[in-house]
């Protein structure tokens, strides 16, 4: 093998490990770990990785493809089968670049909304330009793709003199479509430009300085689509300069292996590793937003006093109302218990029986009162005597007269009895 060969070998595996890479970076920004949200779908975050994919694949097949190239003796297919693959490469690259831009302006309106879900209720044309931005821009990609890579390889194929060279694969490397394809291209960096300042427009705090208004631009982007950027140019460049000039096309047999690997391959492959150690640096969306809530929640319980740590002194305070607390419970137990033995405060059990006993109704028992009279005294008797359940009670009172004793009886309860006399009574008769 040649160097040509050598240098597409070590670019073909350096691609196929990005691939692993990349694959892990999908996973891990891939997930979902908050409820389902239409607006914010998981396709938009996988996008990029998606299309890095693509890349890695493209530029493995197209480097491996040159070490045959370099190996055979006669042009043929693999030197096609590079071509292709490596035209592919720059709408695929785009795509990278452009999905990493309008994922990052998406979560910045993502992380206000949900601080805000009134942020943006006011109206502008910041709706209108995210939808129109990915039409205008999958349409310049589009057809870039559609003006380089669907057409006749054939022509390519006739390099195995200088003659075929300048007159057949010269022409068909340096057409009028080449030419519109890498302007094309041209046109959606510039897209991608305008979508990034769109974003930090729109999402972005505007300094109060005068320098920092003039840098605001510059230096509110993320580094790494500033370097995405550069890569993405000087990748559209190479193809620029390539339409125009054939000694340093990379569709040329034979080509200096510095220009082809060192401008057309190295920014794509440069641009994966970038993407990849930033995606290993960088939180999920949804782990991310969940940090932030905590964060706020954090930062308004610390304004509202709550969750802050106590000096030394307020766990002492503390204790001591506690143990001020204990001993005013005690005393008051031990009042209680004493009211209860000395009778000033009955038990909740004698209370409820002494309501009983005062409810009204119809007593079981009748009484017969007895009273006698005696010298200057009066005695008073009660006798509880059983009655049937269906007869009257009967009254019997005994009566002292100056006369004597006599009985009065009678079974009707309503029936009208001299008063009693009493002692007083007896003495002035």
């Amino acid at each position: 093998m040649g160097p040509h060969a050598s240098a597409g070998l070590a670019f073909a595996l350096m691609f196929s490990i990005s691939i692993f890479f990349t694959l892990i970076n999908l996973r891990k920004h891939g997930r979902r770990y908050l409820p389902k949200n239409r607006r914010w779908s998981l396709l938009g975050r996988r996008a990029k990785w998606i299309w890095m994919l693509v890349l890695a694949a493209c530029g493995a097949i197209s480097c491996f493809m040159s070490i045959d190239v370099d190996r055979d003796y006669v042009v043929n297919s693999p030197l096609i089968l590079q071509s292709v693959f490596y035209t592919i490469l720059t709408p695929v690259m785009m795509a990278v670049v452009w999905e990493a831009v309008r994922h990052w302006g998406s979560w910045q309106e993502r992380q206000i909304l949900d601080r805000d879900p009134y942020a943006f209720r006011k109206s502008s044309t910041r709706k209108g330009q995210e939808f129109v931005l990915p039409i205008l821009f999958y349409g310049l990609a589009i057809a870039n793709f559609f003006l380089t890579v669907p057409r006749s390889w054939g022509a390519i194929e006739m390099q195995r003199s200088l003659e075929q060279q300048m007159t057949d694969a010269k022409p068909a490397a340096t057409d009028i479509r080449w030419r519109i394809a890498s302007f094309l291209a041209m046109g959606g960096v510039l897209v991608i430009c305008y979508s990034l300042e769109h974003s930090i427009y729109r999402y972005r705090i505007r300094p109060t300085s005068t320098w920092g208004q003039l840098m605001f631009y510059i230096n509110a982007s993320p580094s790494q689509f500033l370097v995405a950027i550069v890569l993405l140019g000087i990748k559209i460049g190479y193809a620029i300069a390539s339409a125009f000039d054939w000694t340093v096309s990379p569709l040329k047999y034979g080509v200096n292996s510095g220009w082809i690997f060192g401008l057309g391959y190295t920014p794509p492959l440069l641009l994966l590793v970038l993407f990849n150690i930033c995606g290993h640096c960088e939180l999920n969306d949804d782990q991310a937003i969940i940090s932030q809530r905590g964060e706020l929640d954090n930062a308004v319980a610390d304004s509202m006093g709550v969750g802050q740590r106590k000096p030394s002194w307020w766990a002492k305070g503390r204790s001591f109302v506690r143990e001020l607390r204990r001993q005013s419970a005690q005393k008051d137990t031990d009042e209680m218990d004493r009211y209860v033995e000395m009778g000033i405060i009955k038990p909740e059990e004698q209370q409820q029986q002494l309501r009983n006993d005062q409810a009204p109704g119809p007593k079981p028992e009748a009484q017969i009162t007895t009273r006698t009279a005696s010298q200057g005294s009066e005695g008073t008797s009660l006798t509880a005597v059983e009655s049937g359940s269906e007869s009257a009670p009967r009254h019997v009172e005994y009566v002292t007269h100056s006369e004597g004793l006599s009985r009065c009886s009678s079974d009707d309860p309503t029936a009208v009895h001299p008063a009693p006399q009493t002692a007083r009574d007896m003495i002035d008769g």
